[in-house]
């Protein structure tokens, strides 16, 4: 599956678990997940490669989404298991 595809179905994951998307120019090399008063904020780094955005992007969806009692696709879900950093929990929210 084509690495924009993915983060299109992360995106969509995290806006249904209510975080805000936030698409911006960081200069390649940023972009993440960030709790501000208790409502979580995922920043698009537009400058950075496919697939780091995609990767820190599952990261974010490994972090605060269980992932375990939903419907993903399961090539959607494989990039999340494969990316999820080790010794994270699921479902943090």
């Amino acid at each position: 599956m084509d690495k924009q595809i993915i983060i299109e179905e992360l995106l969509a994951i995290l806006e249904q678990n209510d975080v805000e998307i936030r698409t911006e120019m960081m200069g390649g090399g940023g972009g993440g997940l960030c709790k501000i008063k208790d409502k979580y904020t995922f920043f698009v780094d537009t400058q950075a490669p496919t697939a780091e955005a995609a990767s820190i992007c599952a990261q974010a969806v490994a972090k605060i989404v269980d992932i375990e009692n939903i419907y993903i696709k399961p090539e959607v879900r494989d990039f999340i298991q494969k990316n999820k950093p080790e010794g994270s929990g699921e479902g943090v929210k």
